[in-house]
């Protein structure tokens, strides 16, 4: 008797081979009769997922012959789920045959696969699966390379478990009919299901093996540390941690996926070329699913991608590759609607891949929720990567260092702000965590997943408004989930956890970024600020629902600023400017030079709706730098006059006889000047003291200023002049090769892969050397597409003319041009008079209005610093 199986259950050969029977967990989406797919066609063939005893296995042919798996120690006393074998009776999993691999025949024409057939002799081992489900899905469970297994623990043949075998799926559904359609994944199908408490999304475009393997590196991490918490979290977390983690990588077109790129993910273990099929039963396969429990560590040196098998923690990994190029919101469809209907997991964790996260922030992001019942959403800080390991040798470019204070200042200020109120307006996608239960809809279908999802269908039929929200489409998320019906729920940040991404190095790339951002993010603005009611449709109660009242007054107040950015900046310019030309400060030369600078920012402005309007940031490349030179030296004058204006002021106020401090505030230029100053660098300063994070002030802080009225005249303008386009700026069209179909009938495929030791090795070593030197440049195509275009740019136009005449008419309110003052009866000096009160009055307004907003922030920040402290 074979002591692996439980005799005191019969084990007739008709029960081999059925649809596996599983655990009796109610799901109130599934009825209880229906049992999920047979991994194979054929009563002659073993099921995957029957029930073991624990046992001790062999794993490795080791020379000492020392090492034992223990299978209960390693898979832990509450999971039955040693898998993957019969009997060695009952079929034999190896064939042996003397011909050559099929495998290699089907797929010599690909050239990314080494054209060596390895000569393996009459006794070559096989392995043959096929797949097919009593639903009429194709399911292959298919051997991975000896050379990969060779260094991981695994079961001994003819034993299988998760690790010598990696399963592909060929989903034919929509993401929303994925469970409704029987489609099912490997952690349900263990004979005590896995309960999954982390869920880990990461979606892909095009992304390299360096950007790619830097998150997974992160990712690791974290599993590794989650795995070493023994005796916290009443025990959710240890060795055996990974067992409730699922990794899941989600890529948006097969076309798109980088050679290099797949050929880690060969590494891993979790992809193989030549299994994928593109129809079953003639329908089109809409996603390509690989699943596989990888132990193999990753890391990146010196720009090369290194693989470690057998070292780091074991990853249950999901690696969806859609067959189309859909945008970012179908694949989080994939992840959340698709795979996290199915395994239903506590937290879901969103990343991009690039964006590396901290060694425990993941783990930080989670301790959140644990942390507040309350909490619907969480993010951590976004850095951007200032170099290798902890050197920060890309601050010497102005373009990151401008950003790096932008991120920081934002992460200290803005975020914690808003997290005081319960209500971040946007928790971005590179690095966020969301409580799944909270994502999702009531009975009517209502709710945040389904007004965040509606973004794919409204790229195609919906107004430009709608289309330019959508490119901000998690501030929307954010939105609908903190006002959900019936609901409390509130968004955090967690300081704690950060994630470091690239950022834009040069001129052209962060202009379009940042268009996208600001028209998004804009357009959202306005929508949240619209339906400001949904808020009172909440379980709130109703003191959280007036600190969401004030908020968004506040962001309202910013969005009006926001708006008027070019005007009030040239206001501002103009005012201190001109003052320079008074007879105690530069006189005739302040003049002169206050005429020459005028000029040139003019003749900048214009130039920069030129070139919005009619040209592209990469096609325009010497021009831009050409205005943000010239912007860099405006600003630096306005700095100048703003320090010099200061100094002269205090000087001829102390000059004076019976001098008191009292007497020298009540110099008005002087005191708005100083509350200014104050508001911001001042605040700057000292708020970062108390977050323990003033480094960018030292190394970032002149470069922002420099680079600030380029946010404003260059990319604000770029933004609004381009609110026709809608797309991300790096989509194409690119047609995947064509694969194969394949049929299903009565449970069993036609489709028959073939693999030997020899081929899986070569593939393997194929892989290896992909990756294994550094990528040469990427030459990028350029795509465009004219459809909508007449409509859009017409949208244009009205948002461009209506911002410039407002603008322009604030601009004249002030200065009492545009031929205001012949308007007025009145002498040149009253004229005069007034047109100095109404500046006077101006400066007053927005100089405190910035000092109020700062120190809005500000409060909100130090509540923030002083809650964590008490709750840590």
């Amino acid at each position: 008797m074979d002591p692996r199986f439980d005799h005191g259950q019969s084990r007739s050969s008709e029960n081999i081979g059925r649809p596996l029977r599983m655990p009796a967990i109610p799901d109130p989406n599934h009825p209880p009769q229906l049992s999920p797919p047979q991994l194979y066609p054929s009563a002659s063939q073993p099921s995957l997922y029957d029930d073991f005893s624990r046992t001790r296995t062999s794993l490795f042919e080791h020379n000492d012959q020392d090492y034992d798996y223990d299978a209960e120690a390693q898979l832990g006393g509450d999971y039955r789920e040693q898998p993957y074998q019969e009997h060695p009776q009952d079929i034999p999993l190896l064939s042996r045959n003397s011909s050559q691999p099929q495998y290699f025949e089907q797929h010599q024409d690909d050239p990314d696969i080494r054209r060596t057939a390895t000569p393996l002799g009459p006794e070559a081992p096989f392995a043959t699966t096929r797949g097919g489900t009593a639903d009429g899905h194709l399911v292959y469970d298919c051997p991975v390379p000896p050379k990969l297994l060779r260094n991981i623990p695994h079961a001994q043949a003819p034993a299988r478990d998760e690790f010598t075998h990696m399963r592909y799926t060929a989903a034919t559904c929509d993401p929303a009919d994925f469970v409704a359609e029987n489609f099912t994944l490997r952690p349900q199908l263990f004979t005590q299901r896995r309960r999954t408490e982390l869920f880990i999304v990461v979606t892909m475009y095009n992304e390299d093996d360096v950007l790619f393997a830097r998150t997974m590196t992160g990712v690791f991490k974290n599993i590794e540390y989650m795995c070493s918490l023994k005796g916290r979290h009443k025990g959710l977390w240890d060795e055996n941690g990974w067992k409730k983690i699922v990794v899941c990588i989600v890529v948006d077109g097969r076309s798109k996926l980088d050679a290099r790129t797949r050929a880690v993910m060969t590494a891993l273990g979790v992809y193989q070329h030549g299994v994928a099929v593109q129809q079953v039963n003639k329908n089109d396969v809409t996603a390509h699913i690989y699943e596989y429990t990888t132990k193999v560590g990753i890391e990146v040196r010196k720009g090369i991608v290194e693989t470690k098998p057998g070292i780091g923690p074991s990853v249950q990994m999901i690696f969806c590759l859609k067959e189309k190029n859909q945008k970012k919101i179908n694949s989080h469809r994939w992840a959340l609607q698709a795979f996290g209907g199915a395994l239903q997991p506590n937290i879901c964790v969103l990343l991009d891949a690039g964006t590396r996260p901290g060694n425990q922030s993941i783990y930080q992001l989670w301790r959140a929720f644990e942390l507040n019942k309350n909490c619907g959403g969480a993010c951590g800080e976004i850095k951007a990567m200032l170099g290798k390991g902890k050197g920060w040798e890309k601050l010497l470019n102005p373009i990151i260092a401008a950003q790096n204070f932008e991120y920081k200042m934002s992460n200290i200020l803005d975020k914690p702000m808003e997290s005081a109120f319960g209500f971040i307006s946007v928790l971005p996608g590179a690095f966020s965590a969301y409580r799944f239960t909270a994502l999702q809809n009531d009975a009517k279908g209502k709710g945040p997943l389904e007004k965040y999802f509606d973004g794919e269908k409204h790229h195609l039929d919906a107004g430009i408004f709608t289309k330019n929200m959508y490119l901000a489409e998690d501030r929307i998320l954010c939105f609908e989930l903190v006002a959900k019906r019936k609901s409390s729920w509130v968004l955090t940040y967690v300081c704690s956890a950060s994630g470091e991404t690239d950022v834009p190095e040069e001129m052209p790339e962060l202009i379009k970024q940042r268009r996208r951002w600001l028209n998004g993010s804009f357009f959202a603005a306005v929508y949240a600020l619209v339906h400001f009611y949904q808020i009172f449709r909440s379980s709130h109660s109703m003191v959280r629902k007036i600190m969401f009242m004030i908020e968004f007054l506040y962001q309202t107040i910013s969005m009006i600023f926001a708006w008027f950015a070019v005007g009030n900046f040239f206001l501002v310019f103009r005012i201190l400017v001109s003052a320079l030309g008074d007879d105690s400060l530069l006189g005739k030369t302040g003049d002169v030079l206050s005429v020459i600078i005028e000029w040139i920012y003019l003749a900048s402005l214009v130039a920069c709706f030129v070139l919005s309007l009619g040209n592209t940031p990469d096609g325009s490349r010497r021009f831009y730098m050409t205005m943000v030179y010239s912007w860099g030296l405006i600003m630096l004058y306005l700095l100048f006059a703003s320090v010099f204006i200061t100094i002269k002021s205090v000087e001829s106020e102390v000059h004076q006889k019976a001098f008191t401090w009292t007497q020298l505030f009540s110099n008005e230029l002087f005191f708005t000047l100083i509350v200014s100053l104050l508001s911001t660098y001042i605040l700057w300063i000292f708020i970062s003291i108390v977050f323990f994070d003033p480094w960018h002030i030292l190394t970032s802080t002149v470069q922002y200023l420099l680079l600030s009225p380029t946010y404003i005249n260059v990319i604000n303008v770029y933004a609004f002049c381009n609110t026709h386009d809608v797309t991300w700026g790096t989509k194409g069209d690119d047609k995947p090769e064509k694969l194969k179909g394949a049929t299903v009938t009565n449970g069993q495929a036609d489709t028959e892969p073939t693999f030997d030791d020899g081929n899986l090795n070569a593939l393997y070593d194929t892989a290896l050397e992909k990756f294994a030197t550094e990528a040469e440049p990427e030459v990028k195509k350029k795509n465009t597409s004219e459809e909508e275009l007449n409509y859009n740019r017409a949208f244009r136009t009205y948002v461009v003319l209506a911002w410039m005449f407002s603008n322009a008419a604030l601009v004249a309110i002030v200065l009492n041009a545009g031929g205001l003052q012949r308007l007025k009866v009145a002498t040149q000096t009253t004229v005069g008079d007034e047109e100095s009160g109404t500046v006077k009055v101006y400066l007053f307004v927005v100089l405190w209005s910035v000092a109020g907003l700062s120190a809005f922030k500000f409060v909100g920040a130090m509540w923030y610093k002083i809650h964590r402290i008490f709750v840590r």
